[in-house]
C-alpha cells in the first residue's frame, strides 16, 4: 500500500502587486530555501511578498526582501528573516526576463508563493510595467461598479 503524504496548501498572494503593474508574463520559478525556512512555512509561519522584487546578481536571479519568520523551533540554525534567496528558471527564461528588464519600467515582481502536488515550494514571478495614477483611478473605478453591480444583482434575487 503506497504511503499517502499530507501536502500543506497554503498560498501566499500578493494582492497589491497587480494594483501596482501591469502583468506582461508570468513564471514559475523554483526558490532555494534553508530546512527551517520550509518547516516555518508548512507550520504557518508568517510570509510577506509585499516589499521584495527580483533583481540579477552575476546572470542569476534573486528575490530580495522576502519575509519568512523564523521557525519557532529552531536553535543557532534558524534563518535570517530577510535574506537574498536564489530563483531557480531555466537558463532560457532567464535570458529573456533578463533582455526585458534592461527595457525601460520594466521590472521582476514576485506575486504568489505556494506549494507543487509533490510538496516543493514555488514562486510565481511576474514581468512588470508599472501602472500611472490615471490607471490605478480606473481600476478602482471598475472594482467599484462590480461591487455595485453584484450589490443590485443580490437585492434582485
Amino acid at each position: 500500500m503506497a504511503k499517502v503524504r499530507k501536502v500543506a496548501t497554503r498560498e501566499v498572494v500578493n494582492k497589491k502587486a497587480q494594483f501596482e503593474y501591469f502583468f506582461v508574463s508570468t513564471f514559475e520559478a523554483g526558490i532555494m530555501l534553508v530546512g527551517t525556512e520550509i518547516k516555518s512555512i508548512r507550520t504557518g509561519g508568517s510570509v510577506n511578498l509585499k516589499d521584495c522584487y527580483c533583481l540579477f546578481i552575476k546572470d542569476e536571479l534573486y528575490v530580495r526582501s522576502l519575509h519568512i519568520s523564523p521557525y519557532k523551533h529552531g536553535t543557532y540554525n534558524n534563518h535570517e528573516d530577510r535574506r537574498d534567496r536564489k530563483l531557480l528558471l531555466k537558463r532560457l527564461e532567464l535570458r529573456k526576463l533578463q533582455r526585458k528588464v534592461k527595457e525601460k519600467g520594466a521590472s521582476i515582481i514576485p506575486f504568489r508563493l505556494y506549494f507543487t502536488d509533490r510538496g516543493f515550494v514555488k514562486l510565481e514571478i511576474a514581468l512588470t510595467k508599472g501602472k500611472k495614477s490615471h490607471d490605478k483611478r480606473h481600476a478602482i473605478k471598475e472594482r467599484e461598479n462590480k461591487r455595485d453591480l453584484n450589490r443590485l444583482n443580490k437585492m434582485r434575487l
